[in-house]
């Protein structure tokens, strides 16, 4: 004999059932730590949503099976099939449409620093070579950042960290080349082929260039922020890279990281700040110093 398929309002009746039966049976400390886990993941989402634009569409949602609710206690059977055929697919449907957000928590979470530290996805110590090589690239690169300023050249640098940009690489050239404040110049140099797109900096070496990076869905950023700084911040949002900026119209040297803006940066304190995430702090600071430059662009006695 066939089964009597449930519609969806005795499904949530049954729900209900189930939880209050939990409830009864309550006298575990796994049950407490149960409950504290998913209030702890209702709070993330709830953080992670509620800025954004999907808390429209989790407010969509709740009408929608309000309506269905609805539906079902009056009895009406087309409407009643149609939510129930919606909510058996309920689950491909929220990962439609929260596709980004999806994303965006399990990239936090592979940046987290409990997943970090755990050796198997740390990364490899840089060798004495690779850390010379990423001083080097930082300073060049805060030397092309001073002409470009100096000049209103537009510019739009970003340094990968921990977060791979394989798929950002893949959109512009690849160079694979040693930095230098001439090549960086170069680059973005306005009657360059790449000059529009992004360089990519890997190890401290110019990975590529002419890449497109995605643009920031903040929609409350300064109306004079331009595509480089939304692009900039963009990809901040979706790593952990730093992105340096330069501003054609101002001149003005930012930095975009995990999602913040910093604007009217020195090339001095562009080259601190990237040196305090790029290599560990204490220790570049002994070895390396950005050059500061006086009035004539000598470099100032240190």
């Amino acid at each position: 004999m066939n089964e009597v398929p449930m519609s969806a309002v005795e499904r949530l009746g049954l729900f209900f059932e189930q939880v209050w039966a939990v409830i009864r049976h309550f006298d575990k400390i796994t049950d407490t730590l149960d409950i504290l886990f998913i209030a702890l993941v209702i709070y993330g989402l709830i953080r992670l949503i509620r800025e954004t634009r999907s808390i429209q569409l989790f407010k969509g949602l709740f009408w929608l099976a309000l309506a269905g609710g609805i539906t079902g206690l009056l009895k009406m059977q087309a409407a009643v099939f149609i939510f129930d055929q919606a909510m058996r697919n309920i689950v491909v449907i929220i990962v439609v449409l929260f596709q980004p957000e999806i994303r965006t928590v399990f990239e936090r979470l592979g940046r987290s620093t409990v997943v970090n530290n755990l050796r198997i996805f740390s990364a490899p110590t840089r060798t004495e070579f690779e850390r010379e090589e990423i001083e080097s690239g930082i300073h060049q690169v805060c030397e092309a950042c001073r002409e470009f300023s100096a000049g209103r050249t537009g510019a739009l640098i970003v340094f990968e960290r921990v977060t791979m940009l394989g798929d950002i690489i893949k959109t512009g050239t690849v160079v694979d080349a040693k930095i230098s404040s001439q090549l960086v110049g170069n680059v973005f140099y306005a009657g360059s082929p790449l000059h529009d797109g992004a360089a990519i900096v890997r190890k401290g070496r110019l990975e590529a260039a002419g890449c497109i990076l995605p643009l920031t869905e903040n929609r409350e950023l300064d109306s004079v922020l331009g595509t480089r700084h939304r692009a900039a911040l963009g990809m901040s949002e979706q790593s952990d890279a730093m992105v340096a900026v330069v501003s054609e119209e101002t001149g003005l040297i930012s930095l975009a990281y995990k999602g913040v803006l910093r604007r009217g940066l020195s090339p001095e304190d562009l080259g601190e700040a990237l040196l305090e995430r790029l290599l560990n702090q204490e220790s570049a600071r002994r070895r390396f110093t950005f050059k500061r430059r006086g009035k004539e662009g000598a470099p100032d006695e240190e």
